[in-house]
């Protein structure tokens, strides 16, 4: 049974909380639980990056506390605070152990085993809310940063061909597999690794990660996405736009659409012909 380490942290602020989970991921956490005035984090005993974990709550004044737990109880722990996510008439996102709606144009079954992307947080909501306006009919999808697979899994039930879903993180990676399974998704392949070196070129490349990531990787989101195609991103805070814009907008040209949620934003590109 793996150990993981659980960090509780308290008396946050709503800017300290959203900077946690921005920044969090870097450092090597793969899960996230958002408290009343607080957030709890939960990374693999072997994954986390420990010094700089310390440098940086001491830079920030964070006030937190820390014990190993194992990851069944981390499962447990989610079951018992996990409520369905809506998108009113279009999305239902729910666990297994909870009953399926009337109403909804799509259902999405997730589990996330210490993955990212449940629905909750605000820059999933809004990278299904900006994917409902796309035509995904027949096209072929690239998903960076994939999680539990919830945006790989809702472009296959928009209409996507076929699907690579990318993540660097083999609990990712085995989560995704049974996600898909749930949801009897079978037009998505998934990969493990860092870069998109290995991957073909996609008409639409979803990329719900964090500033740094997005930066360090925006030439080969250029290179992937075929013209015409179109870039969805989030996993970025409202100040992060203009070190974005900066990188993305000379390649891109400016974003066509922009959402905003409780601080967060997701921008969406168009690559046109020269």
């Amino acid at each position: 049974m793996v150990e993981c380490v659980e960090i509780i942290f308290t008396s946050l602020s709503e800017q300290s909380r959203d900077l946690l989970i921005a920044t969090l991921p870097e450092l090597g956490f793969h899960g996230m639980e958002e408290t009343d005035g607080g957030l709890i984090a939960y990374a693999d005993v072997n994954q986390l990056n420990h010094e700089e974990f310390e440098q940086f709550c001491t830079e920030q004044t964070l006030i937190f506390s820390q014990q190993i737990v194992k990851q069944q109880n981390w499962n447990a722990l989610w079951e018992s605070n996990f409520d369905p996510v809506f998108i009113p008439g279009q999305v239902h996102v729910r666990a297994h152990f909870h009953p399926a709606m009337d109403g909804y144009k799509h259902e999405i079954l997730i589990t996330p085993k210490m993955s990212f992307g449940t629905g909750h947080h605000a820059t999933t909501r809004m990278m299904m809310n900006a994917m409902l306006d796309i035509d995904f009919t027949d096209q072929q999808i690239l998903d960076f940063g994939t999680g539990t697979g919830i945006l790989a899994i809702l472009a296959e039930k928009l209409g996507a061909r076929a699907i690579q879903a990318i993540d660097n993180d083999t609990w990712s990676i085995e989560n995704v597999q049974e996600n898909l399974n749930m949801n009897n998704a079978s037009r998505c392949t998934v990969f493990l690794g860092e870069t998109l070196d290995e991957l073909e070129g996609a008409d639409i490349i979803l990329a719900n990660i964090n500033k740094s990531v997005l930066i360090q990787h925006v030439s080969s989101l250029h290179q992937h996405l075929r013209t015409p195609g179109k870039l969805l991103i989030s996993g970025l805070l409202q100040e992060d736009y203009d070190d974005i814009s900066q990188v993305f907008t000379p390649l891109f040209g400016e974003p066509i659409r922009r959402l905003d949620d409780s601080g967060w934003i997701a921008l969406l590109f168009e690559k046109r012909p020269s």
